[in-house]
């Protein structure tokens, strides 16, 4: 691929995972003027509907998040948003979570003819230990590294959540180290808008941590790993959307630490 980065594509489980897992990123690639592209595979009916009053239903909820997850594109600056149509299952006791309900070859495809359609040079998607381990997430992270190997094998794909030395979150993926990290500061602001879209996740985001307001629950670093192509262990990824980063300020956590 040449210097220059054509379209980042990010492939998410459910609505608010572009925002709390990549979306600073995704900001700032938008305002170096790369197209942005947010895709997501459930409705999000399973999840919690928080103090929404007209979400009270699941299919409700679903109405409710499938308009968070356009509000929130639009604050991230994205170009298109794609919705591929899978119905998010609910929470089992002891808010147990599951996959959704897929063909995992017709998945696929569906995923390989969105890359087709939106053009991209990146894919973004969920690590390999589904973040705090939630099975869609691996499901949408399979799925992703067979479209891409097995249909598109000339776009990058790297999964996002990955995980950085010195900084504690639950939601890195221990399997996935972080070839780069960013602190997102400079686009909080858009990041911060796109959060306060997901009102339904509201109560969500500050219980976890027993927060008082949801801009306190903003992660200020994003991190990423080169899942494809396949990469050495001491190799660090050199592509064009590696060099835009390290442009931005990201920083290599196997090279020094975290500033």
């Amino acid at each position: 691929m040449s210097g220059t980065l054509h379209g980042v594509l990010f492939l998410g489980a459910h609505p608010d995972d572009e925002t709390i897992m990549i979306g600073g990123t995704l900001a700032a690639l938008h305002q170096r003027g790369i197209p942005v592209h947010i895709a997501c595979a459930t409705d999000g009916r399973g999840g919690e509907a928080g103090d929404v009053p007209n979400a009270s239903t699941p299919g409700a909820l679903a109405h409710v998040r499938q308009q968070e997850l356009r509000c929130a594109a639009d604050a991230i600056g994205a170009d298109s948003v794609a919705q591929l149509g899978y119905e998010d299952p609910l929470m089992g006791p002891e808010n147990e979570l599951f996959g959704f309900a897929a063909d995992e070859d017709a998945l696929v495809r569906q995923i390989a003819a969105l890359i087709c359609k939106t053009q991209p040079d990146v894919v973004l998607s969920h690590g390999s230990d589904g973040e705090y381990g939630h099975p869609a997430h691996k499901q949408m992270h399979h799925a992703t590294f067979r479209a891409v190997c097995e249909h598109t094998p000339d776009v990058l794909f790297y999964s996002v959540a990955a995980a950085v030395p010195g900084i504690e979150d639950r939601i890195w993926n221990a399997g996935d180290p972080a070839h780069l990290a960013l602190d997102i500061t400079p686009w909080i602001e858009a990041k911060h808008a796109a959060m306060l879209c997901h009102r339904t996740q509201h109560v969500l985001f500050k219980r976890r941590r027993k927060l008082a307001t949801v801009r306190e629950a903003i992660r200020t670093v994003e991190s990423v790993r080169c899942q494809w192509p396949a990469l050495s262990a001491d190799r660090p990824p050199e592509d064009a959307f590696a060099q835009l980063l390290l442009a931005l300020g990201a920083w290599r956590p196997d090279h020094r630490p975290a500033p």
